[in-house]
């Protein structure tokens, strides 16, 4: 009985020993998102320090910072990744907006009022993005897309809807959320994330979108006191690989490492929608909030007018103002996919 016991832990050992060999020894440089934030925090760095290394046995291992550690940021990082600085990195789709409007298409302002619609507006575009960045003169290969927590209207005014929003001076991070803005009769304001906390106590601004989450990270509950329940866009983030960094790795690493990212992703899709709502809790000071401590801000529910707002300047401002930025090749490619999805149809 012993000698099989022994036999029977032997065997174990050559078979465990047989798995981790099946992978060569491999390092991977990446460079993920933003690091103070919970897609980097709790998915993106777990999955490239943990994930990855034990369920290769410790073959493959990887090194990861945030690229705002790195002292980059963002908008560099797809042309870093294409030249091959980079091998593998995380970036918000809407930084490389202005050097083609096509990377505005999954997240335009209006488009999708919750994550379901957010996820399966990015799943219908994302070959669209996949044949663009791998043969579109980018040298990168997408590995999936990811979002943040909804981004959604804090005001230091009273507010009780969307049309409230009408000669309010509104700090915006992309084109699209101008848009939405100035569609609503506001003014769109340029502004770092950072500035926001004192451009609101001096009303350099009334209101600025940002995620319901990160504003909460940030103490914006300190200088706004009206929150608006009904997400503008979502700030999704792609991830990416150089081409020919991927083309060299061993054939069985890249099929570790795409089966389980797919897993991450759908990790950080989840975790928005209960961000999202955590974000409301927590900046209003709703019983449901776990965390210490807590805002007081007012909670503006979204009205059937408010989505009627919001559908109508979408399809009406939101939609063709960027489709007159696009090209017809990317409006076409819009129609046949989110378009047929929601019942838009954009015009070049």
């Amino acid at each position: 009985m012993k000698k099989q016991l022994v036999l029977a832990a032997v065997g174990a050992l050559v078979a465990c020993a047989a798995s981790a060999q099946e992978y060569p020894k491999t390092n991977l440089k990446v460079v993920g998102g933003l690091s103070n934030l919970s897609p980097y925090n709790d998915y993106e760095k777990p999955f490239w320090t943990k994930t990855i290394p034990e369920l290769s046995k410790g073959q493959v291992t990887a090194d990861i910072k945030g690229f705002n550690e790195m002292g980059l940021k963002g908008p560099e990082l797809l042309r870093l990744m294409g030249s091959g600085v980079i091998e593998f990195g995380t970036a918000t789709l809407s930084y490389f907006a202005s050097d083609n409007p096509i990377n505005e298409a999954v997240d335009l302002a209006g488009l999708a009022p919750d994550a379901k619609t957010a996820r399966a507006i990015v799943n219908a575009f994302e070959p669209v993005y996949a044949k663009l960045y791998g043969q579109g003169g980018s040298n990168v290969k997408l590995l999936g897309i990811s979002t943040y927590p909804a981004q959604v209207l804090f005001c230091n005014a009273d507010i009780k809807g969307l049309a409230d929003i009408k000669g309010k001076k509104v700090r915006t991070s992309s084109r699209t959320q101008a848009d939405f803005v100035e569609a609503l009769g506001g003014s769109s304001v340029t502004m770092a994330f950072g500035e926001v906390v004192p451009a609101m106590q001096n009303k350099v601004v009334d209101c600025a979108i940002t995620g319901s989450l990160s504003g909460y990270a940030a103490k914006w509950y300190e200088v706004a006191t009206h929150l608006v329940e009904l997400p503008v866009n979502w700030n999704p983030q792609i991830h990416a690989v150089n081409l020919k960094a991927w083309d060299k790795l061993n054939p069985k690493v890249r099929t570790l490492i795409e089966t389980n990212y797919s897993k991450m992703i759908d990790g950080i899709w989840d975790a928005a929608a209960r961000q999202t709502q955590e974000g409301y809790d927590c900046n209003t000071g709703a019983p449901a909030c776990t965390n210490p401590v807590k805002g007081k801000m007012t909670l503006v529910k979204t009205s059937d007018a408010d989505r009627q707002l919001l559908k109508k300047i979408t399809q009406e401002s939101v939609v063709p103002k960027w489709a007159a930025r696009c090209s017809a090749q990317c409006v076409a490619s819009f129609n046949e996919t989110i378009g047929k999805q929601l019942g838009i149809t954009a015009s070049k």
